[in-house]
């Protein structure tokens, strides 16, 4: 529909055409044109839009004023805008790409799918010359559409940000036929940037990644094309905008400023995220523009996928994450649940493995679709997954070890993991986790696979630290840089599925990528790099996304660092490294309830007793005693205390004599120290105690404990073994209120001051053997 020629009455326009009018300070009158016209968009659906072309005054009616910027031929916004763009293949970055244009309602055509790519390795050196000759063969169907405006552009590392009104409308007030995207860097003839008009203000160089003109302009360039696939596409246009009279002729410029174009390469420094009520941008600082085009071209296609985890919009403040349940998996309609092939890799002598393997048990999903492979390379972790594969080796489908008599490297051993999978049509994902993954989370298998993407990770991160599974960046020597929003994905102050470029730990990866884009073997071997930085890498240069989700809480990563195996029990010393992992594994499930259910007894008078340790703490604490072995005998001469005279002697084992006395002091502080500020108000203890043991009874060696004051403000006694089924008798009785409290509860410990009022006896053993751990607190 052609535009009414100026000067033009407007009676007899059509309706579509009517002119509105309305006054502004009631002599001038603004023209607003009403028009009706066919998205051609994803959608091909009639739409009605508004449109004002602005700046467009009157004086009288008929008689228009053109504004500055405007052809005089047309309003922008009745021209037609068509997307070129070449993919041969359905890539990550393409379907990211045609998001962005489907969000924003470009319509776009794609030229080549399916095609062999033939124009060379463009990523790191010349080529692309196919892009040329696809769009040729595609302009000479287009080239007499006069109001038809072409934009070409890359797919793969390239996203939309803003409308195709508004790429229009900056088109035109460019007032040229043809305008290329503007560089800062040259490329592939540096020889040439002499030769390249001067600028002044903006870039200066052309890039080809992005092309917009009117279509009979787009063919006369692209119709002088008769080279080869593999040759360059940008030195064929290079050499065309260079040469002046084609410049002049065609009426090209580049995009000097970003007005529409924002190449990345070179750039990263000016761009950054605005974020507006409606939609996230990226904005120019430099230039203070707002591109509508965004390409990450060279090497920065990771900082493209940053920002393409909020452009156009697929996160935001106000809606989060907007795209994330696109494109999921429903397990529920499924008939059966797909096979995962679950690979665990045990690299190093990690603490808690025992709970790893339970927490691996206790996932929902249904274990005959679950085939266990465990690498192991540790001695040490034998006896643990020895144990774990007699309790459950019925339980999977398939439970495979491969042990540290194999001397596999641990590149080799992730690469057979992954190969168990990849050579298995039916093995639908491979998930990857390493034993210093507490998933805290039972349906963590569940939520990745039905994020349905080719890999993906659940955040886990150090407790109360910013160490994650994740980064948010890499340096230019490919370590670790941290991103602008690494610390709010980790304290999930965003939640969303973010596109990363490198992760590790825990993933999972679909079958079928596997035994397509990730094919070859040997993915976790590069020179000097880990496997998980080497796995990364292969994948990136294989453009296939990796993501990693935080819209719930999976579960923690635990600290390896200073796990010391020469202890009988290991775990015990963790309390430091891995508090919480710590307090699961030891501390009594009851114990929280003693501040909210004032779950505790009061047997005796100021006499209090309480849960404090799991079974597993009172079971580790006697192996630990009984494997180091040099108990005291009871007897009176004692070189361990200062004076070497014990006036009440037991038959014991000091916390210092397994160096565990660091440890037992924190123990008292975070779990003791609490419960008596509750049941003895007012007194603030130091947490501090000299005397910390465990003691042993038996009929043979030691029954008994005479009266007698302890040298203490306060004393706990923790049973550690069960009466009735450990030993016989036992128990403590309290001389001035004769008070006995003859049935020790395993993990439970008696409170009592330790001075002048609480006379106290240890009641005889009279079978089996009795264990109690015993400390003399603010002494």
């Amino acid at each position: 529909m052609p535009p009414p020629p100026f000067g033009k009455s407007l009676h007899g326009m059509q309706s579509e055409q009517r002119s509105l009018f309305g006054t502004s300070g009631g002599t001038v009158n603004t023209r607003l044109w009403y028009f009706r016209h066919v998205d051609t968009c994803s959608l091909s659906r009639q739409v009605d839009m508004q449109v004002m072309c602005s700046g467009w005054t009157v004086q009288q009616a008929g008689s228009p004023e053109r504004p500055k910027g405007f052809s005089s031929h047309v309003c922008h916004s009745m021209r037609k805008l068509l997307v070129l763009t070449v993919a041969t293949e359905e890539t990550d970055g393409f379907h990211r790409f045609m998001q962005s244009a489907n969000y924003l309602n470009y319509t776009v055509k794609v030229l080549g799918m399916g095609e062999a790519w033939k124009g060379g390795d463009v990523g790191r050196s010349i080529g692309g010359g196919q892009k040329v000759r696809l769009l040729k063969e595609a302009m000479e169907e287009l080239a007499d559409q006069e109001d038809l405006v072409v934009l070409s552009v890359d797919s793969y590392d390239l996203i939309f940000a803003g409308a195709p009104e508004e790429t229009l409308r900056k088109f035109q007030q460019s007032n040229h036929k043809v305008l290329f995207a503007a560089d800062g860097l040259v490329w592939p003839d540096k020889r040439l940037a002499e030769k390249y008009p001067s600028v002044r203000r903006g870039k200066r160089y052309l890039n080809s990644g992005g092309i917009i003109g009117y279509a009979p302009y787009i063919h006369r360039i692209v119709s002088q094309w008769s080279l080869h696939d593999n040759d360059d596409d940008q030195l064929f246009y290079t050499k065309i905008y260079l040469d002046p009279l084609k410049r002049e002729t065609l009426n090209m410029t580049l995009d000097h400023n970003c007005q529409i174009f924002q190449n990345l390469n070179g750039a990263v420094d000016e761009v950054l995220l605005k974020f507006g009520t409606d939609r996230v941008r990226v904005r120019n600082i430099m230039y203070d523009t707002l591109p509508v085009v965004v390409h990450g071209n060279g090497n920065t296609k990771m900082y493209l996928n940053y920002l393409a985890n909020y452009v156009p919009n697929t996160w935001n403040y106000e809606q989060g994450c907007s795209h994330c349940d696109d494109n999921t998996l429903d397990l529920s309609e499924l008939k059966m649940f797909p096979k995962v092939l679950v690979g665990v890799f045990i690299e190093q002598p990690t603490p808690f493995l025992p709970e790893f393997f339970q927490r691996l048990l206790t996932l929902d999903y249904p274990k005959d679709r679950l085939q266990i492979f465990v690498h192991n390379s540790e001695v040490y972790h034998e006896k643990h997954i020895e144990r774990f594969w007699e309790e459950n080796r019925n339980v999977f489908n398939s439970f495979k070890v491969v042990g540290p008599e194999e001397t596999l490297s641990q590149g080799e051993a992730r690469n057979m993991g992954m190969d168990l999978c990849r050579k298995d049509a039916s093995c639908d994902y491979y998930f990857s986790i390493d034993p210093d993954v507490m998933l805290t989370n039972r349906q963590t298998l569940k939520l990745l696979i039905e994020q349905n993407r080719k890999i993906i990770g659940p955040l886990v991160t150090r407790h109360s630290k910013l160490w994650s599974n994740f980064w948010g960046a890499l340096s230019l020597d490919g370590y670790y840089a941290r991103s602008e929003d690494y610390v709010d994905i980790v304290q999930r102050k965003r939640m969303g599925v973010w596109n990363i470029p490198y992760m590790a730990h825990v993933y999972l990866i679909k079958g079928s990528v596997l035994r397509s884009e990730l094919k070859e073997r040997n993915y976790f071997v590069l020179e000097k790099l880990d496997p998980d930085m080497a796995l990364c890498r292969n994948a990136r240069e294989m453009g296939v996304f990796m993501y990693l989700t935080n819209r719930y809480e999976f579960g923690r990563l635990i600290s390896t660092a200073n796990y010391n195996i020469s202890h009988y029990n290991s775990d015990l010393w963790q309390i430091f490294e891995n508090p919480v992992d710590w307090k699961e594994k030891y501390i009594h499930e009851n114990y929280t309830r003693i501040f909210t259910e004032n779950y505790l007894e009061e047997p005796c008078p100021d006499v209090f007793w309480f849960p404090v340790f799991s079974e597993k703490a009172c079971d580790e604490i006697v192996e630990e005693m009984e494997h180091y072995g040099s108990w005291s005998g009871g007897r009176h001469e004692d070189k361990r205390i200062a004076g070497g005279y014990e006036t009440v002697p037991t038959d014991d084992i000091h916390m210092k004599q397994i160096g565990f006395d660091k440890e037992w002091l924190h123990f008292i502080r975070e779990f003791i120290s609490p419960v008596t500020l509750k049941v003895f108000s007012g007194y603030y203890t130091k947490g501090y105690a000299i005397m910390n043991f465990v003691v042993k009874y038996t009929p043979e060696r030691q029954a008994f404990l005479r009266p007698h004051h302890d040298s203490s403000t306060f004393t706990i006694n923790i049973a550690l073994n069960n009466k009735g089924s450990d030993f016989q008798g036992g128990g403590c009785r309290f001389h001035r209120y004769n008070c006995s409290i003859e049935s020790p509860r395993k993990g439970w410990s008696f409170m009592h001051p330790g001075r002048l009022t609480h006379l106290h006896e240890g009641l005889p053993t009279t079978n089996g053997t009795r264990y109690i751990a015993v400390s003399f607190i603010d002494p």
